[in-house]
């Protein structure tokens, strides 16, 4: 693992970057500027961007919200969400098509119709008691313990429904406030002897996505031209493993505390941090920049 000043040190080994957003390129309410002008950088060099989020709404939304942010459009070029990764599977009828919706009210697109699937069935949102899945989109409340789930999970555990996880991130950070995600709500029903099914990093079918939105830009990029950043070892670094693809773990987000990161992070720290997970990332920045 090598500790980098910033992406223009290692872009040139690199064709594409897959970019988280929380974190990375915004803090949830603002963007951060040094990351917008390393990927402005990037892309002026020739590389593409595919911004890859574990985001539980279809890429329109997220694109719109990045642009009540104010990222500039020319940052990147194209969105790869874990929400259609799980669309996708829940029209397939991985859950079957009547849902119980665990999740906030602005999620609610995530069950309109996909247009990707000729004559797409349409999914009912039902009572718990009526249901054959349950879809998380994150707990109700992201700001109360995930616990607060536990009689409805245990309902659906006994009565043998599949849950499927359209985030798997546990934590991230808005602003300054912490929040839960789906992925704390499915790690509890695993937990309770549900089973869970995931849908974003680092679980492949987004990135099998994410390679053919990348694809679909006109260019075939080798996975050994392509580096995964984010801030989470467990989702970002640990889905560029399996993908064998290099990363680029940005330290100052979820891990900042961990890692001793100001600007850059404390060797030290982060060697005990990376031992600690078992995951390795290629490099190592403080903020993406």
């Amino acid at each position: 693992m090598r500790i980098v000043e910033n992406l223009a040190e290692i872009g040139a080994q690199y064709d594409a970057v897959f970019c988280d957003l929380w974190g990375c390129l915004h803090n949830g309410i603002a963007p951060f500027p040094e990351a917008v002008a390393g990927l402005q950088g990037f892309r002026a060099s020739g590389g593409k961007v595919v911004l890859l989020t574990n985001a539980p709404r279809p890429r329109a939304g997220v694109e719109q919200q990045l642009a009540q942010m104010g990222v500039p459009t020319d940052s990147w070029d194209v969105i790869a969400t874990s929400g259609d990764s799980a669309r996708l599977a829940m029209f397939e009828g991985v859950v079957g098509l009547k849902i119980y919706h665990i999740g906030e009210e602005r999620d609610l697109p995530f069950f309109e119709e996909l247009h990707l699937i000729e004559n797409c069935p349409k999914v009912d949102l039902v009572p718990l008691e009526e249901a054959t899945g349950i879809v998380c989109t994150g707990p109700a409340d992201p700001k109360a313990d995930p616990s607060a789930h536990r009689a409805e999970l245990l309902y659906a555990k006994q009565k043998g429904l599949k849950l499927l996880c359209a985030n798997p991130d546990i934590v991230v950070d808005r602003g300054e406030s912490r929040e839960w995600c789906a992925g704390a709500v499915a790690a509890l029903y695993t937990e309770m002897g549900g089973e869970s099914l995931y849908f974003g990093k680092p679980h492949p079918p987004v990135y099998d996505l994410a390679r053919r939105r990348l694809a679909a830009l006109g260019t075939a990029i080798a996975d050994s031209r392509i580096l995964a950043i984010g801030d989470g070892i467990m989702t970002d670094v640990k889905g560029a493993l399996g993908e064998d693809i290099d990363s680029l773990f940005i330290t100052g987000g979820l891990a900042a505390a961990e890692t001793k990161t100001n600007r850059q992070p404390d060797p030290d720290a982060l060697d005990q941090f990376v031992q600690r997970a078992m995951i390795t990332p290629t490099y190592a920045m403080g903020f993406l920049r």
